[in-house]
């Protein structure tokens, strides 16, 4: 059952945006976390929780969050866990 989980789990990431400061120099912070899924759609939520977004794919978020002028969006990717643990069952 563990193997089952952990192979048809879906991969995580973050959206992080970059941007230019006054001073020339460029600052970057994490906009939006993101679960890809097997068939290639995404569910990403904004870090303030403000906004909930169901995509085609993770392209469609680094544009969401990349359309303010001198901003730009790439993806950050989690490395998938390969550890599974059961919670106990409840005593009924």
């Amino acid at each position: 059952m563990r193997a089952r989980v952990l192979d048809t789990a879906p991969r995580l990431f973050a959206v992080v945006q970059e941007f230019a400061l006054d001073d020339g120099w460029r600052d970057a912070e994490v906009a939006a976390w993101g679960t890809a899924y097997e068939d290639g759609r995404v569910d990403v939520t904004s870090v303030d929780g403000l906004r909930r977004l169901s995509l085609a794919s993770p392209a469609r978020a680094t544009w969401y969050f990349a359309r303010r002028d001198g901003v730009t969006a790439r993806l950050v990717w989690l490395t998938p866990s390969r550890a599974a643990t059961f919670d106990p069952a409840e005593a009924a």
